[in-house]
């Protein structure tokens, strides 16, 4: 009687939890779902901000009505632990360094944040994601951002820019300054008036739009199609392909100081007069 009893209980017991795990993951936590955002604001001293960012999605924008050395970080987080320690976000700025982390540890753990971070004009902003997307826009300074895994959104810059991941598409648009962008695995998109956009996918296309003419632009793909889009004038083109077709519209002038480079291991190159 009691071996059966206590059978019993473990398959009662496993029912409930495959029932449990189940639900959560069916859920899936959110952290647009919280309504109640936490909000707070840090002194910088310097000119250079790095945001540290384990496992977020973030936001940054640059702002001109942030008062000088005062940085505003908004939080939004989800989380849920069936066994373990309750799931918390933690946010702390160490000399220049905005350090965001999530705990969130145990058995069938579900756990979501984003940030939005507000940074006054005249600063240098590098962004260190490990797992999570970055979207900035607005500033005039240098911007750096680095993520492991997740994509890249940077819009209305005119300071030089350097976008890199691992694992994500990176797309840029209404920017000025000198692009650098480099991705392991994913696209880039740019529709852009850089005079110097330098591009890097190990494994996806690219895409420029070119609204000036530029000095430079040399963009690099293991494999996907590229295709660079520029105003009318004479340019130094130069293209290779390991397997796919090559067509160039632009005219060509091989004195010229503005210089096209497209490469592809495998897939079209496509040099071409803007519409």
């Amino acid at each position: 009687m009691t071996t059966r009893t206590a059978a019993a209980r473990a398959t009662a017991l496993a029912g409930a939890v495959v029932v449990l795990v189940a639900g959560l993951s069916a859920c899936g936590a959110s952290a647009g779902d919280d309504p109640d955002p936490d909000h707070r604001s840090f002194g910088l001293q310097g000119r250079t901000l790095t945001v540290d960012s384990d496992d977020s999605a973030l936001e940054i924008v640059a702002a001109d009505e942030r008062p000088a050395g005062k940085i505003e970080v908004t939080r939004w987080f989800e989380g849920s632990v069936a066994i373990g320690k309750a799931p918390r976000a933690t946010w702390s700025l160490r000399d220049d360094r905005l350090v965001l982390r999530l705990k969130c540890s145990g058995i069938v753990v579900d756990c979501s944040a984003r940030h939005r971070i507000e940074v006054p004009r005249r600063i240098t902003v590098k962004v260190e994601v490990g797992d999570g997307s970055v979207r900035a826009r607005g500033f005039r300074d240098p911007l750096h951002i680095r993520t492991g895994d997740g994509s890249v959104r940077v819009q209305d810059t005119t300071g030089p820019v350097r976008l890199r991941t691992d694992d994500g598409s990176i797309r840029v648009s209404e920017s000025t300054g000198p692009l650098r962008m480099r991705t392991g695995d994913g696209s880039i998109r740019a529709d852009v008036s850089s005079r110097d956009v330098r591009t890097h996918t190990g494994d996806g296309s690219v895409r420029l739009e070119l609204g000036v003419v530029s000095d430079r632009v040399e963009s690099r793909s293991g494999d996907g199609s590229v295709t660079i889009a520029v105003p009318r004038a004479g340019y130094r083109v130069t293209t290779e392909t390991g397997d796919g077709g090559v067509e160039v519209s632009v005219p060509r002038d091989e004195r010229s100081a503005h210089v096209l480079s497209a490469r592809t291991g495998d897939g079209k190159v496509t040099v071409r007069t803007a519409n």
